[in-house]
């Protein structure tokens, strides 16, 4: 029997790779639910090849062009954030995709995990921003989260077969972005173009600035204490350019295991939507002979401030981590467009994280409302 995929964010760089593993292995996967945001023309090929049961867009500014274009396809078009929710109780749904960007994501899995959905999570933002909230929800629904994130995948492959008690630690790896090894007053007056040209990954926008600035590692510092039950001090991050060990995991005996391979995200992609199974591939293979050193180094958490900022709302939680997320998301846009400088990224979130309210123990209505103020101080202080 084929497995019922729903794609959310089947037009980004997460989605189409989804989508390319899945035209490799037609005989597994069935495309149920497409949805994106904003790129039409791309969901509209998308769905002219695989015709899913349901395709969504958010932005209801193309909703009737949506409709026109796929008239003659037997596709039901809908539009809006509510769909996208509701949509999740279809039963041809096995496994959802989240691969939507920032807080978007968030509500979407919460109504997946509501319906009993497996997860193949691609949204880190999602467990940054309420892990208490998804990790709780999907213990009591019985559902699957596997993650996606390549660091992320990595761990949970490498404690498969593992008794939980036996981890001391985790080790997430860090390629350290476009502006490796250089100085504060070098970075300073990086251009957007340049914070976008990753030397390993191929992503979207918001990633690669991510990124650039180490923010993408310090939410994924986040979502592994959630994703595996750590304490920040079993967490360490470490700088390895090359991106072929993707992190590692240290257990109470010394003993350590790395999951290895090239930068390919289609790889932990293709392990999500299929678990447990390893499917055969024909990605390219890693070749010791290709490389003659592997290379390991220590953050700079002075320049890379986001690294560190991040390490200090996990260890004051509550709220702190949303806050944190939204003010990035509103830091990293006005840099896309120029409004302000690379290093004055930290500085937007620092003094956001020091207005906002705090809240100890937040329910989904207080995140909603600490991402919705966090993102007015945000804006502000770009002004």
């Amino acid at each position: 029997m084929k497995r019922g995929i729903a794609i959310l964010g089947s037009t980004g760089s997460i989605g189409t790779q989804a989508l390319d593993v899945i035209r490799k292995n037609p005989d597994l996967f069935e495309v149920e639910l497409l949805a994106a945001n904003n790129n039409v023309e791309l969901l509209i090929s998308q769905v002219h090849e695989f015709v899913p049961n349901v395709v969504i867009i958010n932005n209801a500014l193309h909703c009737d062009r949506l409709r026109n274009e796929l008239s003659r396809l037997p596709v039901k078009v809908y539009c809006g954030m509510e769909a996208i929710e509701q949509s999740m109780e279809m039963e041809g749904i096995h496994m959802v995709l989240t691969a939507m960007v920032g807080f978007a994501g968030l509500r979407p899995t919460i109504a997946a995990i509501k319906a009993g959905k497996s997860i193949a999570l691609a949204n880190k933002e999602t467990m940054v921003v309420a892990g208490r909230l998804i990790v709780d929800l999907a213990k009591q629904k019985n559902v699957a989260i596997i993650p996606v994130d390549s660091e992320h995948s990595a761990i949970f492959q490498c404690l498969i077969g593992e008794p939980y008690n036996s981890l001391e630690k985790i080790i997430l790896t860090a390629s350290g972005g476009p502006f490796l090894g250089m100085q504060e007053d070098e970075i300073r007056n990086v251009t957007p173009e340049q914070a976008l040209n990753h030397p390993n990954w191929c992503m979207g926008p918001k990633i690669s600035i991510d990124s650039a600035t180490m923010m993408n590692k310090g939410l994924e510092v986040i979502e592994a204490k959630w994703l595996f039950d750590l304490k920040p001090e079993q967490i360490e991050v470490i700088i390895h350019p090359q991106s072929i060990i993707h992190s590692l995991v240290q257990f109470r005996d010394g003993a350590m295991k790395a999951q290895m391979g090239l930068p390919d995200m289609r790889l932990p992609i293709q392990y999500a939507l299929a678990f447990p199974e390893r499917l055969a591939s024909d990605f390219p293979r890693f070749s010791f002979a290709s490389y003659g050193n592997l290379e390991f180094r220590v953050p700079d958490y002075k320049i890379f401030r986001n690294l560190a900022l991040s390490f200090q709302v996990l260890e004051k939680g509550g709220n702190m981590p949303c806050i944190m997320n939204a003010a990035n998301e509103i830091a990293v846009e006005a840099f896309l467009q120029g409004k302000t400088g690379f290093m004055d990224i930290p500085e937007i979130i620092e003094g956001t994280l020091g207005k906002a309210d705090f809240i100890k123990d937040p329910d989904l209505n207080s995140l909603i409302e600490s991402d919705r103020q966090a993102r007015e101080l945000a804006k502000i202080l770009i002004r």
